[in-house]
């Protein structure tokens, strides 16, 4: 799963791979928005991102794009 999450006040947004579920970013999203606390995600090599939740400026979840194989045409 593809999540890039756009931060107030930062030129440059944070993208990252991870293994967890859209519904389990959309629930780690939810709480550090509403409780104020932090965003913590895992990305797919074991590093952790932290985020404070009032610093949020927008969170886009996304599947990630499969590559092609082959000689194909589109």
């Amino acid at each position: 799963m593809e999540v890039t999450i756009g931060v107030q006040n930062v030129a440059r947004e944070i993208s990252i791979e991870t293994d967890a579920s859209a519904a389990d970013v959309h629930k780690a999203v939810q709480a550090a928005i509403s409780e104020g606390g932090v965003l913590e995600l895992t990305d797919s090599k074991g590093r952790k991102v932290f985020v404070p939740g009032h610093a949020l400026g927008w969170v886009l979840i996304g599947e990630s794009e499969r590559g092609k194989v082959g000689f194909g045409r589109e």
